[in-house]
């Protein structure tokens, strides 16, 4: 029994009792008001936030004598998107109710309901975002998030979306908006939000212990996919770094335990408390990990160096994401680079050698997809890597022109381009995909518009000119006119 006052109760921890977010909680609260008022708003949220099997309300009079009864509960997703129901008020000897029987019927509903939706993943998510802009292309946003779960194996079940003036410091959508979310999950079926901003520690602390969900954000999204795809040794460094960068001030002494043990004499003092041996156990990590990057920057040095001793020109494919740049190397250069129809599928650099029809050859390199506001974190990482396009004498810029928001890839593409100091590069606009562009005069208006050129990755039909005006433009940039001959080094492509 809890004791309030006339104004509120305190409800204590409930973490001792069954907690699972597409269950309730197996609890129930009965308390009384004073003042003859039915459920009030703080009653309901309580009953979703805890997840609570009923929530009543016992009227009581002047002379302590109870009234009528005012009792609500949760109901499964359904047409109306009424997240609860009210029991008829009555008076207390009029209940006639087998309360067991109701809620095992209740979660069974809820089961049921959940069940329609085909799940092939154990990650169920809730996309949330907070516009403070009126004129954002706030949906784009969301879908491109929404093509980033998918991407991670993310089942995406529902989003929801709140404009406000400005984010709330804390919960970053209203606390009344926020409970909404977390009833929506328990009628889904969803157990993890993902954010489409990036969230500092507290702010993840926060909407976690008010929600009781799994909480990440956009840049952890992206980490997680990256480090899902890396495969060379490389790419798992510089993944791994980008991920203890992020996560080090997220650590907050609760569920942080680290995979080694701390040893050695003087290693741990007598008065170190175990979040600090976490925080130093990272920190170590990312010492050695940055050590390692700068081996391999050397070992990369040494490769272009090599590289440059052939006189061979070098052309880097640059692009967003998902554009097609895997599948035009693979065609150009008969490589077998690992080809999806999804965000970042392949992270890895390839570098293949390309033959004009008029013999001349040049070094073709894929780099790893851009996306705006890549995390700061993986940026750092893989710097060294996207310096390799310093050494490029032309940039390559595939476009996927059938995506309505092409134009906001090209400026995230330009606005990192000109964070690496390439925003003067030369460089081909290329937009791919045109066989999926059914306005063909409106595409000739767009190729003048930005200076593109149109193809088709699946169609070689469509590369001649391109082929034509790359070998043009490299005989430009490198200032020589002499056709190269096949490397003894470089052995001929299957």
């Amino acid at each position: 029994m809890i004791c309030g006052n006339n104004k509120e109760i305190l409800i204590p921890s409930l973490e001792g009792f069954r907690s699972s977010s597409t269950r309730l909680k197996g609890l129930r609260l009965i308390h009384t008001h004073l003042n003859g008022e039915t459920l009030t708003r703080d009653d309901l949220t309580d009953l979703a936030l805890l997840r609570l099997d009923l929530v009543l309300a016992v009227e009581v009079d002047h002379e302590g004598l109870p009234g009528k009864v005012h009792a609500a509960h949760l109901i499964p997703e359904n047409p109306r998107g009424e997240y609860w129901t009210f029991l008829k008020p009555a008076a207390p000897a009029e209940l006639d109710l087998n309360f067991s029987n109701f809620i095992q019927a209740l979660e069974e509903e809820f089961a049921r309901t959940q069940k329609v939706r085909k799940v092939s993943s154990k990650d169920r998510a809730i996309l949330v975002r907070v516009e403070t802009e009126p004129l954002s292309d706030w949906e784009a946003s969301l879908s491109e998030l929404k093509e980033l779960a998918h991407s991670s194996g993310v089942e995406v079940f529902d989003s929801v979306v709140q404009h406000r003036d400005k984010p709330d410091p804390k919960f970053l959508l209203g606390k009344g908006r926020l409970s909404d979310v977390v009833i929506r999950a328990l009628q889904i079926g969803a157990n993890l939000l993902i954010f489409d901003h990036e969230l500092t520690p507290a702010q993840i602390r926060s909407i976690t212990e008010f929600t009781e969900l799994k909480v990440i954000d956009r840049t952890q999204l992206i980490l997680d996919i990256f480090a899902q795809r890396a495969l060379s040794r490389e790419g798992k460094i510089q993944v791994e770094l980008a991920q203890l960068k992020y996560r080090l001030p997220r650590l907050t002494g609760r569920g942080t335990a680290m995979s080694r043990l701390a040893g050695g004499i003087g290693g741990v003092g007598p008065g170190e408390m175990k979040l600090e041996i976490d925080r130093r156990r990272v920190r170590e990590r990312i010492s050695r990990l940055e050590g390692l990057l700068r081996q391999i920057e050397l070992a990369r040095a040494q490769r272009r160096v090599k590289r440059a001793k052939l006189g061979l020109p070098v052309i880097s494919i640059i692009g967003y994401t998902n554009a097609g740049k895997s599948t035009l190397l693979n065609v150009l250069t008969k490589s077998t680079v690992r080809v999806e129809n999804r965000l970042f599928a392949t992270l890895d650099p390839k570098s293949s050698r390309l033959r004009f029809p008029r013999d001349r050859e040049a070094i073709i390199t894929d780099t790893v997809g851009f996306i705006k506001n890549l995390p700061k974190e993986l940026f750092a990482a893989f710097r060294a890597t996207l310096e390799e396009l310093h050494e490029a004498d032309l940039l390559l810029h595939i476009i996927d022109v059938s995506n309505p928001h092409f134009e906001a890839h090209i400026t995230a593409v330009e606005h990192i381009l000109e964070e690496l100091d390439l925003a003067t590069r030369s460089r081909i606009r290329v937009f791919n995909k045109e066989d999926r562009f059914p306005d063909k005069v409106l595409l000739s208006n767009l190729c003048r518009r930005f200076d593109a050129m149109a193809i088709s990755a699946l169609n070689p039909d469509t590369f001649p000119p391109l082929l034509e005006k790359l070998e043009s433009l490299i005989r430009t940039v490198t200032h020589d006119v002499h056709v190269y001959e096949t490397p003894p080094c470089m052995p001929e492509l299957q």
